[in-house]
């Protein structure tokens, strides 16, 4: 599904040369499990932002499904990002002023799904996610735990094929932490590809292949 080969991608600031990714190869196959650890600089999340067509490689290629996706246009990338990756963050990035049900409907509104199937998906998501209840709270009016199942329920609203989480823990206690990895990895039960980036020891043990990062480079890469 994923093969990034010989992939760069490099920062300046000012004088200085930062080279986040330093040529990662890297194949993740259809319906995989996969954490991405390392310490802070490693390049962990500029990784997950290159693998979700969020940032450009500098150099290398990339391929998603098949397809060299490394130079679309803009308006091609934001289109390849709809139908097939789906974004956890740790800060959720929900829309304020929108309420729960409205956060989760935003993407078959940006994708012109018709009212009637809008609303039965809707529906649909905030029964699978417990949040029947909070359909009209806003964010401010919901716990950090509800808001991440907001999040999850938006990511997945457009049934994509992989989904990639930034920290998705990372605001939450231990207990709602784990209740939130539960909800991803029932989505990976289901055939999702599930792709988790984290400084969490405890937590990328979970997933079923380790990946780690350090300075720019894949250092270890275990199944």
């Amino acid at each position: 599904m994923i093969r990034l080969a010989s992939v760069t991608r490099v920062f300046r600031m000012g004088d200085q040369e930062v080279r986040a990714l330093n040529g990662v190869s890297l194949d993740i196959a259809s319906g995989e499990y996969v954490s991405i650890m390392g310490p802070s600089g490693s390049g962990k999340s500029t990784l997950l932002n290159v693998i979700g067509l969020l940032d450009r490689p500098d150099g290398g290629r990339y391929e998603l499904d098949g397809r060299d996706v490394t130079d679309l246009s803009e308006t091609e990338r934001a289109r390849v990002r709809r139908e097939k990756i789906g974004f956890v963050f740790q800060s959720f990035h929900l829309v304020p002023r929108l309420t729960a049900a409205e956060n989760i409907e935003l993407p078959l509104m940006l994708e012109g799904i018709a009212p009637a199937e809008r609303k039965a998906r809707v529906d649909a998501a905030l029964a699978a996610f417990d949040l029947e209840d909070r359909a009209r709270h806003r964010p401010a009016e919901l716990s950090g735990g509800q808001r991440q199942r907001v999040a999850i329920a938006r990511a997945t609203i457009l049934r994509p094929t992989a989904i990639l989480a930034d920290e998705p823990t990372g605001n939450l206690d231990h207990r709602i932490g784990a209740e939130v990895m539960e909800l991803l990895e029932n989505l990976h039960h289901a055939g999702t590809t599930l792709i988790v980036v984290t400084h969490d020891r405890e937590l990328g043990a979970r997933a079923h292949r380790h990946i780690a990062m350090r300075d720019g480079e894949i250092v270890a890469d275990a199944r």
